[in-house]
């Protein structure tokens, strides 16, 4: 019996211990991004958190050789795991708090805070093993066996651990409410140690305690998993943290995981009105080619759909054209039709990597619109010497690609690297700089093209008309990309995120 249950034991804790590790990325995801960095630095602690209960676990087995010892521990990881949902809101809230105030103190408090919000459990769920093997080993001639057996268990649970809460719980739940989940089982799983009086050949579990707890965990008022101001809807999706708030004037803005940036935004008060935002630029991309009339526009790709922003100026601006959209989260898309407005007949939407919505499309674009994020970073799929080839090949003989991206005040290598990579498939690259952001709108052609035919095209327009409003927007900040013998991005290496990060530092250090 006790083989059984200590076997049920570090089946259940090598699951909790994964779907910790899940849960916690969604937690700092919502916060602070899911980039490399970030993903970097959780495993690289979780590992080192183990690595802790690991050692310790042995000893704590030779000196304490006891089930209840054992279960004690697990129950307090289970413990520990349960308040986790009602603390993080206010840690990672004042680890923000330092970020945006650039504080060294307060960050370096909360990421202290942060690291002891994991780390207490996740050493904890490191001693089972090390101390089950202790408990169960009678014979040290069948120690490699036993040992390689709870290890092997351990593992099968971390496989559950890793796909439980990604492919159900988390989209169904909520993260914190999957930590709940967690906590309860773990906990329930601890309890026949813990009390003698439990231990029998019919029932490892008191069953109808661990249901009244997981049905308490499920119904425990939780509120939003960040407080926003202005929030009119959240979920939790297999890809984002999604919300969308509402300004006074009635704009609504589409926000993603840790809310630096706006993915999309809509004013049913006035749903013609250019945003005065790089999402506008898109609409200028044709008129690079000369004698272009609004009606020549047949059909746009858009990779990064979002909530439709830049597809709903693309049907207002040329009412003819057709739209295919590649938008790899389905909450994102259900959200655009429900709060944007992203119902446009002309609109179609495929709910798959852009990439792969590339290669399996057959159609010709006359722009390819490229606004795809994971914040901070563009996914590097999209930023490749060879992805431009595979969009080149859907562009029509005046096709254009426009793309967004980024720089600071000073560091425009980001900016510089696109240009670099782009020039090697296309022959002329433009270059606009966003007043009064840090968006910089890049856009290659397939034809021979200059900037004063792209001046010519959009100055014909009336100021009082929406392509002449673009104009002003957009002529003064035009520029010719030229190439510097730099970085060029290839499947091979596209070193996107350190190039990102250098940015991000180098903006936390300027005044």
């Amino acid at each position: 019996m006790l083989k059984y249950f200590l076997s049920g034991l570090v089946f259940v804790s090598g699951m909790t211990s994964l779907a910790l590790e899940m849960c916690a990325s969604r937690l700092l995801g919502a916060y602070f991004g899911t980039s490399l960095f970030i993903w970097g630095n959780l495993i690289g602690l979780i590992l080192l958190y183990l690595m802790v209960g690991y050692f310790l676990g042995g000893r704590i087995a030779d000196r304490y050789p006891h089930t209840q010892v054992l279960c004690v521990i697990t129950a307090t990881a289970a413990l520990s795991i349960i308040i986790i949902p009602f603390v993080c809101q206010s840690i990672l809230t004042w680890s923000v708090t330092g970020l945006e105030q650039v504080s060294v103190g307060i960050f370096l408090g909360s990421l202290v805070g942060t690291m002891l919000l994991f780390a207490i459990p996740v050493i904890l769920l490191g001693l089972v093993s090390p101390f089950a093997i202790r408990l169960i080993t009678s014979d040290v001639k069948k120690s490699g066996r036993i040992s390689g057996s709870l290890y092997a268990i351990s593992t099968v649970g971390s496989i559950l651990g890793a796909f439980l809460p990604v492919l159900w719980l988390i989209p169904t739940f909520g993260v914190r409410r999957t930590l709940l989940i967690f906590g309860v089982v773990l906990f329930a799983a601890s309890l026949w140690g813990i009390f003698p009086r439990w231990r029998r050949a019919t029932s490892l579990l008191p069953v109808p305690a661990v249901i009244i707890l997981l049905i308490a965990a499920l119904a425990v008022p939780l509120g939003p998993l960040k407080e926003i101001p202005d929030l009119i809807y959240e979920q939790e999706s297999f890809y984002n943290y999604i919300q969308v708030t509402q300004t006074p004037d009635g704009t609504r803005q589409l926000i993603l995981n840790e809310g630096e940036a706006i993915h999309s935004v809509y004013n049913p008060n006035n749903p013609t009105q250019l945003t005065g935002w790089y999402w506008d630029y898109f609409l200028a991309a044709p008129y690079f080619n000369r004698g272009f009339k609004p009606d020549q526009l047949k059909r746009v790709g858009i990779i990064g759909l979002a909530g439709g922003t830049v597809a709903r100026q693309f049907s207002q601006v040329y009412p003819r054209v057709q739209i295919d959209g590649a938008e790899i989260d389905p909450a994102i898309v259900n959200v655009g039709r429900r709060y944007f407005n992203m119902n446009e007949p002309n609109l179609h939407v495929y709910t798959q990597d852009g990439r792969t919505f590339l290669a399996s499309s057959h159609q010709t674009y006359d722009v390819v619109a490229i606004d795809a994020f994971q914040q901070p970073y563009i996914p590097f799929q999209f930023t490749t010497r060879e992805f431009f080839t595979q969009v080149r090949e859907h562009l029509s003989p005046t096709g254009v690609v426009a793309l967004n991206t980024g720089h600071t005040a000073h560091d425009y290598r980001l900016v510089q690297a696109f240009v670099n990579t782009l020039s090697t498939v296309f022959p002329n690259v433009y270059v606009f700089n966003v007043p009064g952001t840090i968006n910089t709108e890049i856009m290659a052609t397939m034809q021979p093209t200059s900037l004063e035919t792209f001046h010519s095209n959009l100055s014909q327009f009336p100021v009082d008309t929406t392509l002449g409003q673009l104009a002003s927007e957009v002529l003064p900040v035009a520029t010719r990309g030229r190439t510097d013998g730099g970085i060029v991005f290839t499947d091979d290496k596209a070193p996107i995120e350190q190039i990102t990060d250098q940015l991000l530092l180098n903006y936390i250090l300027q005044p």
